[in-house]
């Protein structure tokens, strides 16, 4: 289904952040017969709807919201209302015809599209293709999961997309090159279980993409594509990381070693791997990353690591502050600790709690001394799975203002206090990067030097 298919069709836009603000004004465009939105989860988070999209779109909620939309010939439902919520189960029942934001782009762009998703990597991986396509002379759009919704980019020749799992799903049309970077479980409650979950995630390679680059390292990955045909970045037989003729780690295209890993600024393996399959993406575009070598490695150097991604905040007291609020996962968090071994750890935990299994990260932190601060509504319950471990000491706070604060008190001199969530952001903040606002605030406000107090508890998920 196009855009150009809701002419004249009675439409519902379920859901009022940005995606959905982005729907309504697409659709609008678009002449359906009629138009309204529905937000059946309104709160102290919501934006304002008022002006142009009020004028486009009335907005309606609770029982009357559902009739809306079981009125609507289609409903575009935005990324953040899940498959698994009754409303959609009954639509469905029904014979409403339910589409996303994503699905509707993609019908029209996907030719022109480099689509990656994955648990792990995603964002990282899809900014390092932009990026390396940008500075070898091919201009591009990026957006996506990124925070630039696709119905509002702007015509172009190239589109690198980071798309979630919830965006995949909807998905009938796939990218010309799509790409999975890692594959555990994540985000159960809105999938319905792991399978589904796998299955939503995966939809991305359903519907006849051109070329597939996957992440050839990831075990559960390879169990679920199988013998999918794909190029598998990390192994001998693609990009990959090897000695090189100086002995210290190179990229090697197969067994031709091209530059040291050493000019790629990320930390991290899973960042290696990262590269290799950005690197592949490129190959499949139909760039000579050999012959072009010297300019892909430059690029490759001019690589900064994302917002919210592992970024460092400087801090007058010589800690080292690290913002990874996008680390929504236990295992990305896991990565994320990797990352700063060897230094004195504190680390932040705790989000929107969706019954994820905490038991990988008590195994991964068995060995480890490190403390960690549990903030809700899922940090009480990660720090319940890690209590009893040895090394590692575990507290509990009200919210991430207090938390930073007791950082400050627990975290050794020259030592690291990592925010890597290990759960989304959603329910107290108004999404991930609301969440790092509070996260640098309250940095600024708890340092010695500060002239203002911290931030108050009531005010903290404002």
């Amino acid at each position: 289904m196009r855009l150009s298919d809701l002419r004249g069709r009675s439409v519902a836009v379920w859901g009022t952040g940005r995606e959905g603000r982005a729907a309504v004004t697409a659709v609008a465009a678009a002449g359906p017969a009629s138009l309204v939105a529905v937000d059946d989860s309104a709160n102290f988070l919501s934006l304002p709807w008022d002006g142009p999209l009020a004028a486009a779109a009335p907005l309606y909620g609770g029982s009357e919201g559902f009739d809306q939309l079981a009125a609507a010939d289609v409903v575009v439902r935005s990324p953040g209302v899940p498959q698994t919520h009754p409303w959609v189960i009954e639509l469905r029942r029904r014979g409403v015809t339910i589409t996303g934001g994503t699905a509707l782009w993609m019908a029209d762009h996907a030719a022109r599209t480099v689509g990656v998703t994955g648990s792990k990597g995603k964002s990282t991986t899809s900014s390092l293709i932009s990026h390396l396509l940008t500075e070898l002379g091919r201009p591009n759009v990026f957006g996506g999961n990124i925070g630039v919704p696709l119905l509002g980019l702007p015509e172009a020749d190239l589109y690198v997309l980071e798309l979630s799992s919830y965006q995949c799903s909807d998905l009938v049309d796939s990218p010309r090159v799509a790409v999975v970077t890692a594959l555990f479980p994540e985000h159960l409650d809105a999938h319905g279980g792991e399978r589904e979950y796998y299955r939503d995630k995966l939809n991305l390679l359903a519907h006849q993409p051109e070329t597939v680059v996957l992440n050839g390292t990831d075990p559960r990955l390879a169990a679920e594509v199988g013998d999918l045909p794909a190029v598998r970045a990390g192994r001998p037989d693609s990009w990959h990381v090897a000695p090189g003729p100086d002995g210290t780690p190179w990229l090697h295209a197969v067994d031709r070693p091209i530059f040291p890993r050493a000019v790629f600024p990320l930390v991290g393996r899973h960042n290696e791997g990262n590269l290799c399959v950005a690197l592949a993406v490129l190959d499949a575009l139909g760039i000579d990353c050999v012959a072009e070598r010297d300019a892909v490695a430059a690029a490759v150097a001019g690589f900064h690591a994302l917002d919210h991604r592992l970024s460092e905040i400087v801090d007058p007291t010589g800690l080292t502050f690290v913002d990874d609020t996008l680390a929504t996962s236990p295992y990305a968090t896991m990565h994320a600790i990797d990352a700063y071994a060897g230094r004195p750890l504190t680390v932040i935990v705790g989000g929107n709690d969706r019954g994820v299994d905490y038991a990988p990260l008590r195994e991964h932190l068995t060995d480890r001394t490190v403390t960690v601060i549990g903030i809700p509504d899922s940090g009480e319950r990660i720090v319940a799975a890690l209590r009893d471990l040895p090394a590692v000491r575990t507290e509990l706070v009200e919210d991430l203002p207090a938390a930073v604060r007791l950082s400050r008190e627990l975290t050794p001199a020259g030592g690291v206090v990592l925010m890597s969530p290990a759960a989304p952001s959603y329910g107290r903040f108004r999404n991930y990067e609301h969440r790092s606002e509070v996260y640098a605030a309250a940095i600024r406000d708890s340092a010695p030097d500060a002239e203002s107090a911290a931030l108050p508890a009531s005010d903290a998920g404002r």
